[in-house]
């Protein structure tokens, strides 16, 4: 199902992948150099309404409207916020549980509060730029009060899953799932302990039993 949402940037759009007896909905968004058709993205989206979880992938205005370049973070929260909203609609008082890759993941952090979210799930989470570990990011990733869940590579140019333990693991309570082999799009080497179905099986029963968790 694609639902056309109305924001003050232009329309976004949602694409739902529906469980047929859903106790949870997941709202994913993408990151800013691709959209919802990335990996990890759509292996939660073909994998979690089997176990109960409706899966909504948001594509911002700018990527709906063709642009190859995404605004600035603060432009990214406002379509988002405007689109709860209909969100909440297709949850229809389910628990709802925000997230995406990268940019995504930023976007889902800095808002999670202030939408109620139960619990958040970050897919290459960007740290840092990449060669650039003092710019971190890191207060983002401490945002949400409630649970967070950060899948990361360990080749990840925007810092790896032992960057992400070591910032903000000790700081409070976040799982940290290290993807091996995995770069930012959680593209792994031909030479590489898992495999591409390797990946997507561990994102997509790793977000499935954090969301499980999370809404009891």
């Amino acid at each position: 199902m694609i639902l056309d949402v109305p924001t003050s940037l232009g329309p976004g759009r949602l694409t739902v992948s529906p469980a047929a007896e859903p106790r949870a909905l997941v709202w994913l968004g993408h990151g800013a150099g691709g959209g919802i058709g990335a990996v990890d993205l759509a292996a939660l989206a073909a994998r979690l309404p089997d176990v109960g979880f409706t899966v909504a992938r948001y594509e911002q205005p700018w990527r709906v409207a063709g642009k190859k370049v995404a605004p600035r973070p603060a432009t990214l929260d406002v379509a988002w916020r405007e689109t709860a909203p209909a969100v909440d609609e297709l949850a229809a008082g389910l628990p709802i549980v925000v997230g995406g890759r990268s940019a995504g993941a930023r976007v889902a952090c800095r808002t999670a509060n202030d939408l109620g979210a139960a619990g958040v799930v970050c897919l290459a989470f960007p740290l840092h730029p990449p060669g650039r570990p003092a710019v971190t990011r890191v207060e983002e990733l401490l945002q949400p009060a409630g649970p967070v869940l950060v899948l990361q590579g360990d080749r990840d140019a925007f810092g790896t899953a032992s960057d992400v333990a070591r910032e903000a693991g000790a700081r409070r309570s976040i799982r940290i799932v290290p993807v091996t082999g995995a770069d930012h799009g959680m593209k792994v080497l031909k030479s590489s302990e898992l495999t591409a179905s390797n990946v997507a099986a561990l994102v997509s029963a790793s977000v499935a039993d954090f969301v499980d968790r999370v809404v009891g």
